[in-house]
């Protein structure tokens, strides 16, 4: 039976702020050197990053423009167990453009010099090695490769790399860093798909197998099937998260 999550809640305990932004910090050493006066700290001495612009926003206006706090205002939740997300609980849907250009790369051609290929299934993606992208999905490979009943779920990729906006949004896809990848669409579930409009989605349907997601979370990414807005097929790299989950023992089984 999948667990019911309503949106801004957890499980157990909710980390603080500067717990997660500490996490934040230790996901992504390659990048961020640390936090002053409210602000992300580069190791490339760039301008620092905004953590929080104070700005009151609901949930779409946090999908359109959000900070790094915003980013962080949604627990994500760890485990083999299937969940059913309520209204508007899309943990990881929000993102900070910012922070991905500086993580990535700013422009298409920026994260092409990044792009390395993984062997996934048959075939070869395209990802960003940046961040440890790269070495993580090859992590997530070897360990389904041992799980070959599970091959058709994850070949063919519907792709990685694709420098765009979220369909029908003014934010960057996580393929447009090459650090996001799709799975086989055949057996994929989506929220437009399904007839769902924006904050209204009145069914909820699965058919990738939860071994599949956790292989995925144990390695640092995320998968679209936790949000209200699902997309069953998307996974992408997000490893604060999955150390915030960790550490608040957020949890996807009851």
């Amino acid at each position: 039976m999948a667990t019911v999550l309503a949106a801004g809640t957890t499980l157990d305990g909710e980390l603080g702020l500067d717990e997660k932004l500490r996490l934040l910090v230790e996901a992504y050493p390659e990048t961020i050197s640390g936090i002053e006066d409210g602000y992300l700290i580069f190791r490339d001495g760039g301008e620092p990053l905004l953590i929080d612009d104070g700005a009151a926003k609901d949930h779409f206006a946090r999908l359109a423009q959000g900070d790094v706090e915003d980013s962080l205002s949604q627990d994500y939740p760890v485990g083999p167990c299937e969940t059913k997300p309520e209204v508007n609980f899309d943990p990881g849907r929000i993102r900070s453009d910012p922070l991905l250009m500086r993580l990535y790369g700013a422009s298409a051609r920026d994260v092409e010099r990044s792009l390395v290929k993984v062997a996934w299934f048959g075939g070869n993606v395209r990802v960003t090695k940046r961040q440890g992208a790269a070495a993580a999905l090859e992590r997530v490979r070897e360990e389904l490769a041992s799980r070959p009943e599970l091959k058709k779920y994850l070949s063919p990729s519907a792709g990685t790399f694709n420098w765009r906006k979220v369909a029908n949004a003014p934010n960057m896809s996580v393929h447009s860093f090459g650090a996001a990848i799709d799975i086989n669409t055949k057996y994929a579930d989506y929220w437009v798909w399904s007839g769902g409009k924006p904050g209204k989605v009145p069914h909820y349907a699965n058919k990738v197998p939860m071994e599949i997601v956790d292989a995925f979370e144990r390695h640092g990414f995320i998968w679209g099937g936790r949000w209200y807005h699902y997309d069953t097929m998307h996974f992408e790299y997000r490893p604060e998260l999955i150390a915030i989950a960790k550490a608040g023992g957020i949890s996807a089984c009851p």
